[in-house]
């Protein structure tokens, strides 16, 4: 009898495994490069629901192993000293951003992760079409579906050579996280580069790594390390701003923009990027480039601007929306003891830098002027 129970046991142990391999990786065959960004709107639903079906039981056997395994990092290669993330690109990948001429109808969209790139992109696909883009299952269907993210292709969008060209002038709409010296400058292309407040794009980055990694993502401590290293994933925030400030400083093809400068005054950093797109806009047009590129209308449409297919933690989450609160103030999610570690990493790395942070965020470097540069407002 107890013979029989072991035997039971470790059959039932070997389906269910059998059951988690066959569940993970079919979710992630079917929704790899833009096999579901590409797919209508009811379809996109479908899947999420199939997904959630099985995250049920899936996300409980994950929950048990947290309680005596969690990552203690994010899982990362390194391509030229630059960490990848290594469940959605590889050195291949990498090597072919590297190597990559942009062309004369490219724009890539560029940020360090998690500082507001699907909103630039929404900003910029909208001047484009004069605030009349479509991603109805009529038009595009998803932004992931027209603008390829790089060097993750084809894993994480519309594969790079599928990607439509669109507007009047044909154009490319490439997001990149690589750091500057991993993107070849073209001056026929356009760059657009978005930034935000060093600790709010750490709290940021502790929602989107759970969203991956559910109950196995590292402990807020061991994420505070990661961010504050060289396993940072496209390099720490410092580096990264410093390496496109300096692109800013020597091309004009390179439009430089902060986060809080889209919270604060939408409307002129549309105005900033149509001229610099050479589009013109009429007082409707931009009414409604500034409408539908508003967080209200992308937290209303979020099934357009998903950053990456779902998965059974994202499904599973108790708040697994992508589109979060996107206030200014996500700072202060941070402990105090995390916000000294990062602005302290900064300030160690900006010491010799170029970028003006006592300007944009004085408060890094312990200015007075605290509330000031958390709101955005730079300190002239």
């Amino acid at each position: 009898m107890i013979t029989f129970l072991i035997s039971a046991l470790a059959i039932a142990v070997s389906l269910a495994v059998i059951y988690f391999i066959t569940v993970m990786l079919t979710v992630a065959l079917k929704t790899r490069g833009d096999g579901y960004f590409a797919r209508p709107l009811e379809d996109r639903r479908k899947m999420r629901a199939m997904i959630a079906s099985h995250a049920v039981y899936i996300r409980p056997v994950f929950e048990w192993i947290a309680k005596y395994y969690r990552l203690k990092s994010i899982p990362v290669f390194y391509y030229q000293g630059v960490a990848g993330p290594f469940t959605m690109s590889s050195k291949r990948a990498y090597a072919a951003t590297a190597a990559y001429v942009p062309q004369a109808n490219d724009v890539f969209i560029a940020t360090q992760m998690k500082c507001g790139t699907t909103w630039m992109q929404q900003v910029v696909f909208e001047v484009l079409y004069k605030g009349e883009g479509d991603l109805s299952d009529q038009g595009y269907r998803h932004m992931y579906a027209l603008s390829p993210w790089i060097e993750t292709s084809p894993n994480s969008s519309v594969p790079f050579d599928k990607a439509p060209l669109i507007g009047e002038n044909k154009t490319r709409l490439i997001k990149t996280h690589m750091p500057a010296q991993l993107i070849q400058h073209s001056d026929q292309a356009k760059y657009i580069y978005v930034t935000r407040h060093p600790v709010s794009c750490f709290v940021s980055c502790l929602d989107f790594v759970h969203m991956l990694a559910g109950p196995l993502t590292p402990t807020r401590e061991d994420l505070l390390k990661w961010y504050c290293s060289d396993q940072m994933l496209w390099g720490t925030w410092p580096d990264h701003v410093e390496g496109w400030w300096r692109r800013s400083e020597a091309h004009d093809n390179v439009l430089f923009v902060h986060y809080e400068e889209m919270k604060n005054d939408l409307a002129a950093v549309v105005d900033r990027v149509a001229g610099f797109l050479d589009v013109q806009l009429s007082d409707s047009q931009k009414h409604n480039v500034v409408e539908k590129s508003g967080f209200s209308y992308m937290r209303e449409h979020e099934e357009h601007f998903e950053m990456f297919a779902p998965n059974v933690f994202s499904v599973s989450e108790k708040d697994g929306r992508f589109m979060k609160s996107g206030a200014l103030e996500r700072f202060k999610d941070a402990s105090e003891s995390e916000s000294s570690a990062i602005k302290q990493m900064c300030r160690q790395r900006l010491a010799n830098a170029r970028y003006p942070i006592n300007t944009y965020y004085p408060d890094v470097l312990g200015d007075v002027s605290k509330k000031k540069a958390e709101n955005g407002v730079p300190v002239t």
